[in-house]
């Protein structure tokens, strides 16, 4: 039970820098009509949503990989990769 607890904690605390690491590209997401959500981490992964004009645009690939994955890897480390959903 207080491994199960420490490993939510941990999970809490991964996500809320995850977050803030997103918080650092949201505006310039928002400045072309989009929004990203975090969804879930498994692992090292972290899946997120992306909404409003990028949720359908062809180049949010791009957005995901050049900003959005690049700016978590490098703020939480335990991330490796960033996937939408």
């Amino acid at each position: 039970m207080v491994e199960e607890r420490t490993m939510n904690e941990t999970t809490t605390e991964l996500a809320e820098r995850v977050n803030a690491a997103l918080d650092k590209v949201r505006p310039g997401i928002a400045a072309d009509g989009g929004e990203v959500w975090l969804v879930r981490i498994e692992g090292s992964v972290a899946f997120v949503q992306m909404l409003g004009a990028c949720g359908g645009c062809p180049a949010s690939h791009l957005t995901l990989k050049g900003a959005i994955e690049a700016i978590v890897t490098a703020e939480v480390p335990e991330i490796t990769e960033v996937v939408q959903v």
